[in-house]
């Protein structure tokens, strides 16, 4: 005895078939996402350095990553209060804090190393202690700038105070100025300080926890958490071995906003804080 088939039957399976394929489809389209990154190296320094990190990401996730490098600090912090759109951010704690607060951003990843900032000169220089700075040419990245912060922290007396210069294009160029004569001394972070045993540390920053990555609130937590559990693998993969060098850190790891709760606090003194 023969068994008919419904047509109906079959139709609906191939429907339901083809509505799955679609919805697949659908949820494997690369995204196309910007990057932002504090300015610590001009435009083009910036786009070989981050280029090896952004190509990991995509290939790690899918995902295609463009790389926003402002000019410098005063761009950076312009654009960050107007929240000029971005979806990624990579930044130190102050303007992490200051993201999450007012414009709902993710913290997904952050150096293993905690930032801390060392000022140093050349020994005649640096034997003279803080005092002998006053006056002294003290180059530093613009502010609002971490290092620049954290060195208004170190001179509170508002009469005396080193004559502070934002020439640097990035932190090794600060240290460069020192062996040019073009400044005394330089605020730098920890990790270029080590660069340069020939220089001494005339003091050091308190510690904040690392610059970490964030993500837009508009970024869906299926990417957030793809590009989180790529940066948190990075240092097993030999082509971002170069980045991790260049941005003297180990590796990332975990982290959310809790942790950088109450460092936008530092920003209060500059210009167009609010």
């Amino acid at each position: 005895m023969s068994v008919s088939r419904c047509p109906h039957s079959s139709a609906g399976k191939l429907s339901s078939l083809w509505l799955a394929l679609m919805l697949m489809s659908f949820q494997t389209i690369a995204a196309n996402y910007t990057f932002t990154v504090e300015p610590t190296y001009t435009p083009e320094r910036a786009a070989e350095v981050y280029q090896p990190l952004l190509d990991y990401l995509k290939q790690s996730t899918g995902h295609q990553f463009t790389l926003l490098a402002p000019r410098n600090h005063h761009f950076f912090w312009r654009d960050l209060r107007q929240n000029i759109a971005t979806d990624f951010v990579f930044e130190e704690a102050q303007f992490v804090d200051y993201r999450v607060q007012r414009y709902q951003f993710v913290p997904i990843a952050r150096t293993i190393e905690d930032s801390r900032y060392s000022l140093i000169a050349l020994p005649e220089v640096a034997e003279r202690g803080l005092d002998g700075l006053i006056g002294r040419r003290v180059v530093c990245m613009p502010s609002p700038s971490l290092g620049f912060a954290m060195l208004a922290e170190l001179f509170t007396n508002p009469v005396a105070q080193p004559d502070i210069r934002s020439e640097a294009a990035s932190w090794r160029d600060g240290v460069e100025m020192i062996f040019g004569d073009e400044a005394d001394a330089a605020m730098v972070p920890r990790y270029i300080a080590d660069l340069y045993p020939n220089l001494v540390e005339v003091a050091q920053s308190k510690t904040l926890p690392g610059p970490a990555i964030s993500a837009a609130s508009s970024v869906p937590e299926v990417d957030r958490n793809a590009v989180r559990d790529a940066l948190l693998k990075l240092h097993e993969s030999a082509a971002a071995s170069q980045v991790l060098a260049e941005l003297g850190i180990t590796g990332f790891k975990e982290t959310d906003a809790s942790d950088y709760a109450g460092d936008e606090v530092i920003l209060k003194g500059f210009f167009g804080y609010q």
